[in-house]
């Protein structure tokens, strides 16, 4: 007879799968023995028994085989959020940059964003998927060896909803505002379970709508060293629309093998307006024009899954996948001197992924897992840029330049519950990765090969792991983003006249064909305490020394590319110049509010408590300090929430505060950034209604504050931007059919 339980390691999952085969077994000779009118009788086939339970996000964290961070459908669904974006900027230790998310304040591609364990596709925003369509995301501190190693600050990994164990109808509409008018989004999720065939068929819609008031101040010097001063206020008008569509279907071949298939779509468009006032204070200066933007993407990925459970302790599973994305866009600039100038531009990317491992039950307590990772990846950008419909680069607009990837993996992985104290989990990843740009009618290829081990222990105070310890030392690496092995060169909008130099703070860009991985090596350690009531407490210390270091690095060309510039041009471009190193201190708490603070709360008061406070320190070799940090990290962070239930009334309220504070990067010997504070304020209220609807009201952005920064350079010449968003309104409505 089989039993399957679910949990979340896959030697304890072995040890207690053996246990209630043999317990559950003898419990029901003895009851058959004991009844035998009702009992089966001797030599019949039992029938299969599944025993499932509902674990909290603690709870799960806390069995956890490696330091992981795990929020379900409560936090997705606490604040009434339309994007996924939105959910991760208030997770503890989670900032973002734009809609980038970053770890321990890392950012430049340091953060690894996985969509079911998969690496997400280039372009892949986070800001335009629907917290109705994921069932949970979980936050890894360390990588491990059945995942890419690409997660030098960690992974965040994106949980699609599976299909379901029973029939299901979830409505959800909301309604929002920021900004001249309303925007509505609605999702339908649709479940239905046939035998032993399941779908699940979730569709969302939604719309955006915003305006950002900014504010530009340049100063800097003619080449007659004359100054140049001028400031300029912005009016920028955004909007778009999408849609999300992710089935998935299940078959239960047999009780031991199962196959599924899950998609995942994505189409929508956009555009956008910005309008400026100027005022001229010395000089006359070169400043930006109007603009006039609109596009649109397409996105489809697709998988299959075989899993086949051999026997108890043999398992085996083999993914294959397929994805491609399409974006494409039409910029229009007022630019300098009342030259029109047009950009319009396609972006396609294609990749092709097939994986697979095999897990053997070595004891009670102990597997090993082999497998391998096979991913071909490809994109190609075509863009024609013009001048008064003259094109801008003779020869070069309208051509297509493309890069490839190819990444094959081999890995090995021992997990070990050595004691009921002890558990280990050991692995070794190899990767190899080969790229090749092609383009300016030079074609570049390189090929790199990363050997990552990981180890990652964990000790428990006692058996039921209130108390315990992790500790892992980990290598990892970050690969070169593809669009910046793009050796296409791209000239900045404020000097697009390319008989005409442009200044040190407004460079052209290029791409580099033989940038390297960089390569880093971790060390983490963790303290984390379990509450009774279900609240925890934890502490921890990282440390990352980083090889290969990539940065941007500027520089004057006095000889102009003959390809695209007729005057010596300042162009930046991304480099392997040096190595650097990173340490922080993370704390983290939650829980009921009376069991935290005893001496000032009432136990029994139903309001819980949250908050998170990280400091980072990081330094670059090749830079003076101070300030020499990683590029935009910054030197603390926190987080601190709340949530009130009434007890009279199916009514909850809280309130979430992130912030960090400002600072100064020093960006290169001549050049530094300072980066303003930054503050969220957000609110929510969730009423019940009944069993089967519940509405909800948040605000978001509550007493916006300016995201300010300022470039300078040696030579004087300066850049202050200042950007205010408006505070947003939502509300909405689940109802369960």
């Amino acid at each position: 007879m089989y039993c399957f339980i679910s949990s979340p390691s896959g030697p304890r999952r072995a040890a207690v799968l053996l246990f209630f085969s043999l317990g559950l077994g003898a419990a029901q000779a003895q009851e058959s023995a004991a009844n035998p009118e009702t009992g089966p009788p001797p030599g019949a086939k039992l029938d299969r028994v599944e025993i499932s339970t509902r674990q909290t996000d603690t709870e799960l964290r806390r069995r956890a085989s490696t330091a992981k961070q795990v929020y379900g459908r409560e936090e997705l669904d606490k604040f009434g959020d339309t994007n996924v974006a939105d959910v991760l900027q208030r997770l503890p230790g989670v900032t973002l940059q734009g809609n980038a998310p970053r770890l321990r304040g890392m950012g430049a591609g340091y953060t690894q964003i996985l969509i079911n364990g998969d690496p997400a596709p280039p372009g892949f925003a986070l800001d335009q998927l629907d917290p109705a369509l994921v069932e949970r995301i979980e936050v890894s501190k360390g990588p491990t060896a059945t995942q890419s190693a690409q997660a030098v600050a960690g992974s965040i990994n994106i949980i699609l909803k599976d299909a379901p164990k029973r029939s299901q109808r979830d409505l959800r509409v909301g309604t929002a505002y920021r900004f001249e008018k309303p925007t509505f989004s609605g999702s339908f999720t649709l479940g239905e379970k046939w035998g032993d065939m399941s779908l699940s068929l979730p569709i969302s819609t939604f719309q955006w709508r915003g305006q950002i008031d900014s504010e530009t101040h340049r100063q800097s010097l003619a080449p007659d060293q004359t100054p140049l001063d001028a400031v300029q206020k912005g009016d920028n008008r955004y909007q778009g629309q999408g849609i999300n569509l992710a089935p998935v279907l299940t078959w239960r071949i047999s009780e031991d093998e199962t196959l599924s298939w899950q998609s995942f779509v994505q189409s929508g468009a956009w555009n956008s307006n910005t309008r400026y006032s100027n005022q001229l204070l010395a000089g006359t200066p070169v400043l930006d024009g109007d603009t006039s933007n609109e596009g649109g993407w397409e996105f489809a990925r697709s998988r299959l899954q075989w899993v086949n459970n051999f026997s108890a302790d043999e398992r085996i599973e083999v993914k294959a996948g397929l994805q491609a994305s399409r974006g494409r866009f039409d910029n229009q600039n007022q630019g300098a001197y009342a030259l029109v100038q047009r950009t319009l531009g396609e972006n396609r990317d294609a990749s092709l992924t097939q994986s697979g491992n095999y897990t053997r039950l070595l004891s009670e307590a102990h597997s090993l897992a082999v497998g391998w990772d096979v991913e071909l990846r490809q994109r190609e950008e075509m863009r024609d840029a013009s001048i008064q419909g003259v094109a801008l680069i003779s020869g070069l607009e309208g051509q297509t330049f493309a890069a490839r990837v190819q990444k094959a993996a081999l890995f090995v992985q021992d997990e070990w519950q050595m004691s009921p104290q002890w558990s280990a989990t050991l692995g070794l990843r190899h990767e190899r990765i080969a790229t090749q740009s092609t383009g300016m009618a030079v074609d570049i290829s390189h090929t790199s090969a990363v050997l990552t081990p990981m180890l990652h222990v964990a000790y428990k105070f006692d058996a039921a792991g209130k108390d315990l310890v992790r500790a892992s030392l980990t290598r990892s690496y970050k690969a070169p983003d593809i669009s910046a092995l793009l050796a296409r060169p791209a000239p900045n909008a404020l000097y697009a006249d390319l008989r005409l130099s442009n200044t040190v703070l407004a460079p052209d860009s290029v791409g580099n064909p033989t940038l390297r991985p960089e390569l880093a090596t971790g060390l983490d350690l963790a303290y984390e305490k379990y509450l009774p009531s279900g609240g925890l407490f934890s502490v921890g210390v990282f440390y990352r020394e980083i090889s290969d270091l990539v940065r941007s690095v500027t520089r004057w060309q006095e000889t102009p590319n003959p390809d695209y510039a007729a005057a010596p041009r300042w162009v930046s471009q991304p480099m392997n110049f040096s190595s650097g190193r990173a340490v922080g201190l993370e704390l983290e708490l939650k829980g009921r509010a009376g069991e935290l603070l005893p001496a000032l709360l009432d136990a029994k008061l139903p309001m819980s408590l949250r908050g998170a406070l990280n400091f980072y320190r990081s330094e670059v070799d090749t830079l003076p300090g101070p300030d020499n940090r990683l590029d935009g990290q910054q030197p603390w962070s926190g987080t601190f929430g709340l949530d009130y239930r009434f007890n009279t009334k199916p009514l909850t309220v809280g309130a979430n505060l992130a912030f960090t504070p400002d600072f100064v990067t020093r960006q290169s010997l001549s050049q530094t950034l300072d980066q303003g504070r930054s503050r969220s304020i957000d609110m929510f209220a969730r009423w019940i209604v009944s069993e089967k609807v519940s509405m909800r009201l948040a605000l978001s952005n509550i007493a916006p504050l300016a995201n300010e920064s300022l470039t300078s350079n040696s030579s004087g010449a300066s850049v202050y931007n200042a950007r205010l968003a408006r505070t947003g309104i939502n509300l909405g409505a689940e109802i369960k059919l």
